[in-house]
């Protein structure tokens, strides 16, 4: 009776087996597949937060032009741009909280300093008429836009990667093969970045 009970035990012991090895198989290249529309999404991210910082010289420039004396704010945008660019931003930099922490800091800083500068350019209407100027206001605009689209896709791709990570038993094959929960962006800095900014300005300067 015993060697008939194990003779009936194995095809299940097999299929047990068989069934096993797929789910891990299929919780690898799930994790493979997340892993990489995570990259491409961070990528994009990255790509339009450099078309924004690619606009702050010749803004800064162009309202230099006009309102030289609101040097503080200028100089604000110059140097959160200089900030941004100290942040070595590569694909790397999304299995690091720390660095993605400073990176996001960095950024948010520059947001908060270009809302300010664009305040401030409704105190002066030559400069808000000039075509230059519109049109990259416009870019940024459209940049910002961008930034929003992107990250909101980073976000989500970061969810579901982070989901898979975390549930068994795909975490066993995380845990396998080095795969790492990732940061993502805060919840709380988005809405602290959407308050529209206090800003204290010089009154225009008269006509001579």
């Amino acid at each position: 009776m015993t060697l008939k009970r194990n003779t009936m035990n194995k095809p299940l012991a097999v299929l047990a087996a068989f069934l096993t090895l797929t789910l891990s198989g299929c919780s690898y290249n799930t994790l493979q597949s997340q892993d990489e529309q995570v990259k491409a999404a961070w990528s994009e991210v990255l790509n339009q937060y450099q078309r924004r910082a690619d606009l702050v010289p010749n803004l800064v420039n162009t309202v230099k032009g006009f309102a030289a004396q609101e040097e503080r704010v200028l100089t604000e945008v110059t140097d959160a741009r200089a900030r941004v660019g100290s942040v070595q931003a590569t694909p790397e930099l999304i299995n690091d909280p720390q660095a993605f922490a400073k990176f996001q800091q960095a950024q948010g800083e520059l947001s908060g300093a270009l809302s300010r500068l664009l305040v401030v350019s409704e105190n002066y209407p030559q400069l808000k008429s000039d075509a230059a100027f519109r049109d990259l206001q416009a870019q940024l605009e459209g940049t910002e836009n961008r930034i929003t689209v992107a990250r909101n896709r980073y976000i989500q791709a970061v969810q579901s990667y982070n989901v898979t990570v975390r549930s068994f038993p795909s975490n066993l094959w995380a845990k396998a093969f080095g795969f790492q929960i990732k940061p993502n962006f805060a919840v709380e800095n988005e809405a602290e970045l959407a308050k529209p900014p206090t800003v204290e300005f010089a009154p225009p300067p008269k006509p001579q």
